[in-house]
């Protein structure tokens, strides 16, 4: 079999739709939230097999070479501990997530991109401080004016995120599928009802 075909299948990310496994740290917590810490099956079997994870939880599917048959890991959790980041890297998505996926202006979900608070054409740099989520309408609506001058408001002022505060948000946006087995995982430190 060719080498490429392999790497392609395996790094697809259409390739975790079909039976994922949910990643966990060592101290049983996904390495992240959103997006979830999923690998496709062959990876976990690969780590497996590596001996870097040890299995929590199976599907019921099974997977056969020509010596073994083993079920499909749905949980596996890393050996060695791997020590989140404690500064939030300035992407478009993490931006996203900071400002929930919703424009600082009037709250749309829709056609989100991103606006300079001030405007570069005034000195404005891109920056946590200065960028914030905004719905196309909302970011033509003011240009390249102060916020002031477009008479408009800001939900709340932008900031550098924590990256606590980001596993927080992610948790908000569950994933379209969620086995069964996940569900201890995911919310195992949220405070239950009384």
């Amino acid at each position: 079999m060719d080498g490429d075909f392999r790497t392609e299948f395996v790094r697809d990310p259409g390739s975790t739709r079909i039976n994922p496994a949910l990643v966990l740290n060592a101290d049983y917590r996904p390495l992240s939230y959103y997006p979830l810490s999923l690998w496709p099956w062959q990876e976990a079997i690969k780590a497996i097999w590596l001996d870097r994870v040890d299995i929590v939880a199976q599907y019921d599917s099974y997977v056969h070479s020509a010596n073994h048959k083993m079920r499909i890991p749905s949980v596996v959790v890393l050996k060695d501990y791997v020590k989140p980041a404690k500064r939030v890297a300035f992407t478009r998505f993490n931006l996203f997530l900071r400002d929930e996926f919703c424009c600082q202006y009037c709250g749309a979900r829709r056609e989100l991109t991103f606006d300079h608070v001030i405007p570069r054409a005034r000195g404005g740099v891109t920056s946590w401080e200065n960028i914030v989520a905004a719905c196309v309408p909302c970011n033509l609506r003011k240009g390249s004016l102060s916020v002031k001058q477009a008479r408009m408001h800001l939900r709340k002022p932008p900031r550098m995120p924590m990256s606590e505060e980001l596993r927080n948000k992610g948790r908000k946006f569950p994933p379209n599928h969620m086995h069964d087995t996940w569900l201890d995982f995911l919310y195992w430190d949220t405070e239950l009802e009384a």
